[in-house]
């Protein structure tokens, strides 16, 4: 079995890429919305922290339980450069995203039933729909499933 890579103290783009097994396209998009950082050498390539890998992993596990980079970003603010994510770097994580990850539970099972309702009744119209929107009242708040979105 290959020994794993090590990583150097100032990682390219490319060896960050393999070890975080992230495309160079997405640390990139990382990098220009500020969840990570580089410098420049005097050939213009970039070089990270090698701290920089631990955000990466951060970021690739926030994402995996759905939370949106601008989440994410709000939360790695708080971590100062250079400095790898901790255990209470974590935690305070979690904590800042119980109000989101309970919104995203409550929109889903508005989702589930009101669906469930819709497909009882089977004319798929919310336009027209008398169980879901009853004489189109929720036009004048505009486009698109109004009470699937929430308030």
């Amino acid at each position: 079995m290959p020994e794993p890579a090590t990583i150097a103290e100032e990682p390219t783009i490319g060896e960050l890429s393999e070890r975080g097994g992230v495309p160079a396209s997405a640390l990139r998009s990382y990098e220009r919305r500020g969840l990570i950082a580089s410098r420049r050498t005097t050939g213009n390539q970039r070089r990270y922290h090698r701290s920089t890998l631990r955000r990466v992993a951060f970021i690739r596990a926030s994402q995996s339980v759905g939370m949106p980079l601008s989440v994410i970003g709000g939360v790695l603010g708080f971590l100062p450069e250079g400095v790898p994510p901790t255990r209470e770097f974590w935690l305070k994580a979690s904590a800042c995203w119980s109000e989101e990850i309970n919104a995203r539970i409550e929109k889903m099972e508005r989702m589930r039933d009101r669906f469930t309702e819709c497909i009882g009744c089977g004319c798929l119209s919310f336009e027209q729909c008398a169980l879901i929107n009853p004489g189109d009242t929720l036009a004048e708040h505009g486009p698109g499933p109004r009470r699937l979105l929430g308030p």
